[in-house]
């Protein structure tokens, strides 16, 4: 019996070296059947741990009757149209959730998270910027950057136009996976490995970056970095920047509970609860010194923001008159003093 934690069977992109650029993977696997692992695992060979390995067109037929026998006819169908490919095929096979080592691993994870599989933090990502090349992603697909100036001649030479969209690591996640019930504005402002739950809307200028995103339903009109997942029925006002790790695989997530409201050009470096505000252009580290007030606006306690990191019913503000920093709540003096230094 073979036990899997993903499985992807994809087509992608390699360059004059077979080095791969990116993979796309239809249908990735998390924790796949033992029967869908068996499968795949006796009819490419593999012999276990994490492996990416390539699918000989041979070996189509062969494997999409295994999987047909394994009771999985939508990887088989999936099989089936790979036999049309005139691209490079890749099984990624992952036996646990460890630091992707390959880039066929890696653009799998990102798969599972745009996938709404794992979500942001919920899969190893750790050298994953390492690990990818970075690409021009162009009108014809992935090149690479040292083969770019011949194909820009090339096409030039046939009347055509390479069309550079960007220079990344990471391609736009909607050439790839469209989650259900969201609407993206910008395109190219959500990368692949961004998790956008049903009933979120991403605004023009809103991003989302890889291993991060929100839990929907939502409005994004600011910066959703990396590290960072939104609950439910927030809203990030346009210009705001929601700062968790600036890279994935991180031990740290900035998490923004259930309706909450970012203002425009606000940023926060601690997670929030539930129904927190933090007014327009105020921006709150975790060192941030706070003024915390009870709901009849009296002074309970000087804290440093961590100190308030994850709890609910929050009032963010700066004071207009000296400039501190408030956070009101509606809890009396006595509760939130006690809560405060009971976690102190």
């Amino acid at each position: 019996m073979t036990d899997l934690y993903a499985l992807g069977l994809g087509v992608g992109t390699q360059n004059s070296k077979g080095e791969w650029l990116e993979v796309f993977f239809p249908q990735p696997l998390l924790n796949p059947s033992a029967d869908t692992a068996k499968a795949v695992a006796e009819v490419l060979g593999y012999a276990g741990g994490n492996q990416a390995i390539a699918i000989d067109s041979a070996k189509l037929d062969a494997l999409a009757s295994a999987l047909e026998a394994a009771g999985n006819p939508e990887q088989a169908a999936t099989v089936k149209t790979f036999q049309n490919s005139q691209r490079p095929l890749v099984a990624a096979l992952l036996a646990e959730d460890a630091a992707p080592s390959s880039v066929p691993e890696g653009y799998l994870k990102l798969h599972l998270i745009s996938h709404r599989l794992v979500k942001p933090h919920g899969t190893v990502l750790d050298g994953l910027f390492g690990t990818l090349p970075n690409v021009a992603w162009t009108n014809q697909g992935a090149v690479d950057l040292a083969e770019l100036p011949e194909r820009q001649l090339q096409a030039r030479l046939n009347g055509e136009l390479l069309d550079v969209d960007c220079v990344d690591k990471f391609p736009k996640m909607t050439n790839y996976v469209v989650p259900a019930g969201v609407r993206i504005a910008h395109t190219a402002r959500v990368r692949l490995g961004a998790y956008i739950g049903e009933g979120t809307t991403v605004m023009h200028e809103g991003f989302v970056n890889f291993n991060a995103g929100t839990e929907g339903p939502g409005m994004i009109e600011g910066r959703i970095s990396a590290g960072v997942f939104v609950g439910k029925g927030s809203d990030l006002g346009g210009g705001c920047s929601t700062m968790g790790t600036l890279s994935g695989g991180g031990n740290i997530i900035i998490s923004v509970g259930d309706e909450c409201l970012l203002g425009a050009n606000a940023g926060i470096g601690i997670p929030l609860g539930d129904r927190c505000t933090v007014e327009a252009g105020l921006y709150i580290t975790a060192g941030t010194k706070v003024a915390v007030l009870d709901d009849k606006g009296e002074l309970v306690e000087s804290v440093k923001a961590r100190d308030l990191a994850g709890k609910s019913d929050l009032l963010f503000r700066r004071n207009s008159v000296n400039g501190a920093v408030e956070c009101k709540t509606n809890k009396s003096a006595i509760a939130l003093n006690e809560e405060l230094h009971a976690n102190n």
